[in-house]
């Protein structure tokens, strides 16, 4: 998720487990080390452009690595509250806060390597956005408060938000798969696989997404006290064979492409221009416009990497569309204006 809700988390985390006296130390390292596995965005290069995709959420968030990172920590920020706190409960802290931050990024649908090393599996719960100010922002004032009050009990009461929030996600996931398995049906689809992912900032609009006879179909579920349909979009699934026939299996762009397979969990698309896509975001939930793509060169050298491109600027068309969404507007009506827009 974002840093704040990271560092919030960490932070409740460690309050949950001091005395009043320790509670403001512990804050304090727990945010800290609660934020401090997203610096593996500093793995870049210049040269290879996907390098970033393959190592954010990667050795960093891994269960198998808390120790570690949280070691690494206390080594750092020890030196500034030696005077308050013995190393044993500096890392105590950290370890809480690093522990906190690889399970909610599981919780998002972006895909988090739990499992490194054993596993190179992306695991992504889908229960809650990477940003989300209903999950955030109550957080965020137990926090202060038990800052302020140093009286954990603020802080467990946080991890409970937490838990029953993250608790109603899993239940809308629930009822929006079985959603989507009902309309695949009624369009005489037997989809190979189907996911419900939550729509930016809530827990009312998912973005539904499935595979049938070589394409993907991107449907918009607002799961309230009844169901809404909002139909979408539909792709056909790449087929490098078909689709990129120049396409050397040798070269670096081949590799490439297989990186971001591996990546997007393989829901690849084709676009003019010999753009490949990943289909599982979008701005607005039913629309295929996604937020990330690679674009290949028929002409380039064996060893030259593919173009990353994104597009996460939604205009005012696209956001009234999500508005009008969330508001529950009438499917049959809302697909008129769609229409007159377009």
């Amino acid at each position: 998720m974002d840093p704040l809700t990271q560092g919030a988390l960490g932070a409740a985390f460690a309050q949950s487990a001091a005395e009043s006296r320790r509670i403001r130390s512990a804050s304090v390292l727990g945010a800290l080390s609660g934020m401090a596995p997203d610096l593996d965005v500093l793995i870049s290069s210049s040269t290879d452009p996907l390098l970033f995709l393959e190592y954010h959420r990667h050795f960093t968030h891994a269960l198998a690595f808390i120790p570690v990172g949280a070691l690494i920590c206390a080594g750092v920020l020890h030196w500034f509250v030696r005077k308050r706190l013995s190393f044993g409960w500096t890392y105590l802290f950290c370890l809480l806060g690093y522990a906190s931050h690889g399970l909610l990024d599981a919780c998002t649908t972006y895909g988090t390597q739990l499992l490194w090393p054993f596993s190179d599996m992306r695991v992504a719960w889908h229960l809650v956005s990477v940003v989300d100010p209903a999950f955030s922002v109550p957080l965020g004032i137990v926090v202060l408060l038990t800052f302020l009050r140093r009286q954990r009990i603020w802080a467990w009461i946080g991890l409970a938000w937490c838990a029953l929030y993250l608790s109603l996600g899993y239940w809308q996931n629930q009822r929006v798969i079985a959603a989507g398995w009902e309309l695949a049906g009624a369009r005489g689809h037997a989809p190979l696989r189907l996911e419900a992912k939550p729509g930016f900032a809530n827990l009312l609009v998912w973005k539904l997404v499935y595979e049938y006879d070589g394409h993907y179909y991107v449907d918009a579920v607002r799961a309230g006290l009844m169901m809404q349909i909002y139909p979408g979009s539909q792709a056909q699934k790449l087929d490098p064979a078909e689709h990129l026939p120049w396409l050397s299996s040798g070269s670096v762009q081949a590799l490439d492409l297989e990186r971001f397979r591996w990546f997007s969990n393989d829901y690849l698309a084709i676009r003019p221009d010999n753009e490949v896509v990943d289909v599982r975001y979008s701005v607005v939930p039913n629309e295929i416009e996604p937020l990330w793509g690679i674009r290949l060169r028929p002409h380039a050298a064996e060893d030259a990497h593919v173009s990353y491109f994104t597009q996460r600027q939604a205009g005012p068309a696209a956001l009234r569309r999500l508005l009008a969404m969330l508001a529950g507007r009438d499917p049959a009506e809302f697909q008129k204006d769609v229409i007159k827009t377009l």
